[in-house]
């Protein structure tokens, strides 16, 4: 800042602190800095303890989730009871199965699988031959397309795309089979069994496309069938069986019985249905490792280390405690003496460490399933088991408008209310600080006056001081004096 001082008719120009050479900025900057300091402080502090706890309570939720993300298949008891499905010999058969199948054996014989129809022309020179124009309608079971042809895609070539291209083909696929005899027109059917026998018919045209006509029911068989669209003719148990399918789900209970091939006469195949332990396990043992997260982030969160003094952001929280004391109820099983399968968590292996973890006995698990998969579903599943409680606790924290939700609004309305005080803070400080440099730029330049005015008068009385401006016609020898004030 700059102030302009006159005096005797001599202008003088002086920046901030030319008069009195302090160093104004930093004089203004120190008392401004001292004056917020204690707010600034404190508002410091009380935005960064805010900020850790939405990041503690992030943490917090976040382990929430991954816990009950490993709950959904702990709480259905059926889901839990996995089922396997084993064919001895996997060259005729394959399956797989629901938890509601029944353990158990089956004999099966298949005596031959389901087919598609597939059906050829004679053959011509190639697919650029002509053959004809036309209408060709193509059926299969019962639903039918009728395909124009015309001279544009009149050969065997330009035929077989047409089929492939109608936007309501029936189900057929054809293609062109080149051999030593010449192209032939292949119509192959999609789908298996006896009612998808393909025919066609032509109409109009110059009829030539009656070479691709098929039609046994009304003795049209210009078309060759190379194969039969046929059901799947089995055996289960004895009992015969058949499908239009050779993915095979109505015949067992729960259980989807895909043929791959034939048996040989009086030499069955077994199909073997087991239970399976090998999903539940994995689905119990990774409930532990979740809960096991969730309670190590919990300990880090409300810890307290005396050598260091350092607490952690959620330490004496109400929430975290409340959670803590309600878990430890649902999950008290642990220490229940009972060793029936599936009766307590220590009966599943699952004991409490000195850590407060859970640490697994994959071996004792794996006999509990075994011995009774159905009694470990009811216990973690169902109205009253440990998946069940502990979603509906979860849920009372994470839901929208649960207790989380709220303790976030809350701290993010704190945090939006400190931002505000830190603002209107720092425009009374820019207040403060203007007032203060304005204040001693008038005195700087009150002193720049007073040196002006020393100079002249040093100027006046001694007149060999080595300063210019003494004259003996000078304002002070006529009896005046100006100080440009």
């Amino acid at each position: 800042m700059s102030s302009t001082v006159s005096s005797a008719g001599n202008t003088v120009i002086s920046s901030t602190g030319i008069g009195s050479g302090l160093d104004i900025n930093s004089i203004v900057t120190s008392l401004t800095t001292a004056a917020g300091l204690a707010q600034n402080t404190q508002l410091s502090d009380r935005k960064g303890a805010l900020t850790a706890q939405v990041s503690a309570f992030g943490t917090f939720s976040s382990a929430l989730a991954t816990l009950q993300a490993t709950l959904t298949t702990l709480q259905t008891p059926s889901t839990l009871a996995g089922r396997t499905a084993t064919v001895s010999d996997d060259k005729v058969a394959s399956g797989s199965a629901t938890s509601s199948a029944i353990p158990a054996q089956y004999s099966i014989q298949v005596q031959n699988l389901a087919t598609a129809a597939s059906l050829a022309s004679k053959p011509v020179a190639s697919g650029a031959t002509s053959i004809g124009t036309g209408t060709l309608t193509i059926a299969v079971g019962g639903t039918s397309a009728s395909i124009s042809i015309d001279s544009t895609n009149n050969t065997l070539a330009g035929i077989a795309a047409a089929i492939n291209g109608a936007p309501n083909n029936p189900g057929v696929s054809a293609s062109i089979l080149t051999t030593t005899a010449g192209a032939r027109l292949v119509l192959t059917g999609n789908t298996t069994g006896a009612a998808n026998a393909i025919t066609v018919t032509q109409s109009g045209g110059d009829g030539g496309l009656a070479k691709l006509t098929y039609g046994p029911t009304n003795n049209v068989t210009n078309l060759t069938q190379t194969q039969a669209a046929t059901d799947a003719n089995f055996s289960v148990n004895g009992f015969a069986a058949t499908s239009a399918s050779n993915q095979v789900t109505s015949v067992i209970s729960g259980v989807t019985l895909n043929l791959l091939g034939t048996t040989a006469a009086d030499t069955p195949a077994t199909l073997t249905i087991g239970n399976d332990t090998t999903g539940a396990q994995t689905s119990i043992g990774t409930f532990v490792t979740a809960l096991n997260g969730l309670i190590t982030s919990i300990q880090s969160l409300t810890s307290y280390d005396p050598s260091t003094q350092t607490a952690g952001p959620l330490l004496g929280n109400a929430t975290l405690q409340s959670f803590q004391n309600q878990l430890s109820n649902i999950l008290d099983q642990v220490k229940s003496g009972n060793t029936s399968a599936g009766t307590s968590l220590a009966s599943l292996g699952i004991t409490a460490s000195t850590q407060g973890t859970y640490n697994t006995n994959t071996d004792t698990l794996g006999n509990a399933l075994t011995a009774s998969l159905a009694s470990v579903g009811s216990f973690f599943g169902g109205a009253n088991g440990i998946a069940t409680q502990l979603n509906s606790l979860i849920n009372g924290y994470t839901q929208g408008g649960g207790l989380l939700d709220s303790i976030n609004k809350g701290l993010q309305s704190s945090l939006t209310d400190v931002a505000n005080q830190q603002t209107a803070l720092n425009a009374r400080l820019a207040t403060y600080s203007a007032t203060l440099t304005k204040e001693y730029n008038a005195m700087d330049t009150a002193v720049a006056l007073l040196k002006q005015t020393q100079t002249y008068l040093t100027a006046e009385f001694n007149p060999n001081s080595g300063t210019s401006g003494s004259s003996s016609n000078s304002s002070l020898s006529s009896g005046t004096l100006s100080t440009g004030g």
